[in-house]
């Protein structure tokens, strides 16, 4: 008895929309029905970046435009400038780090900044005070990543103190991405791993069965099927190192 010995298994989104439509008790018979499955599709990855942390769209970015859109030399923040666009296509920022002396194998060195609210922000006196930056506010937009009449909606962050410097400091930032969408083709696949695809597919078959009358009695079992395997992937999905706590014990 032989095996493949490979592990490549990764179905397009038209083997994933045939799948999820047998598991609805159903056929795939039209275009329409591959267009409200792939619309369906880009609403349950939207509805997983609101279920917390996917580990596989965590990335090491730097930020690299002002607010105003332009490009920065070399990642280089620029002097007297406080806000900044984050990359496309961002969720959330898990931390953000200010770095001097970015190559330098003796010199380079990684601060971290804190992340502070909207309210904090704004009950600071100086906003225009310039040193080396500390801290920073987020400020996210409607439509992140597009342009809507005209204005750059990427979210931003604006930093405090204000750089004081345009040769000195770069911001690494780890963010979680937003999954991308399907497209059109139906030769695409999706952007997730391997373990999430039983997860995807069931939700796909629940969503279906959600719009047609003939599926209704599988609705149940397709949405308990869809949060088992959604919660066995999750789960599977974390974070494993070691998580260490001291505790901070102050004399007054």
């Amino acid at each position: 008895m032989a095996i493949s010995g490979t592990y490549a298994f990764n179905p397009d989104i038209s083997e994933i929309v045939e799948e999820a439509f047998e598991r609805a008790g159903l056929e795939l018979r039209s275009g329409m029905d591959f267009r409200t499955a792939r619309r369906s599709l880009n609403l349950i990855t939207l509805e997983w970046q609101n279920k917390g942390l996917n580990l596989w769209t965590v990335s090491e970015d730097m930020i690299d435009e002002t607010s105003a859109g332009v490009s920065l030399t070399t990642n280089y923040l620029v002097k007297g400038t406080a806000s900044y666009n984050l990359p496309s296509g961002t969720i959330s920022l898990l931390n953000a780090e200010l770095r001097l002396d970015d190559g330098s194998l003796t010199s380079q060195a990684d601060y971290s900044l804190a992340r502070i609210s909207q309210p904090t922000y704004a009950t600071i006196p100086n906003k225009l005070t310039q040193a080396r930056p500390l801290q920073y506010w987020v400020q996210r937009k409607e439509i992140p990543g597009a342009a809507a009449g005209g204005a750059n909606q990427s979210d931003t962050m604006t930093l405090w103190p204000v750089p004081d410097s345009s040769t000195k400091y770069k911001i690494v930032i780890h963010r979680l991405k937003r999954i991308s969408d399907t497209g059109n083709p139906a030769s695409n696949t999706m952007q997730i791993p391997g373990r999430f695809m039983p997860a995807l597919i069931s939700g796909l078959a629940y969503q279906i069965a959600l719009k047609r009358p003939e599926a209704q009695g599988r609705i149940e079992m397709l949405k308990q099927l869809y949060d088992e395997a959604f919660a066995l992937a999750a789960e599977e999905d974390r974070e494993k190192a070691s998580v260490r706590f001291v505790p901070l014990v102050q004399s007054w």
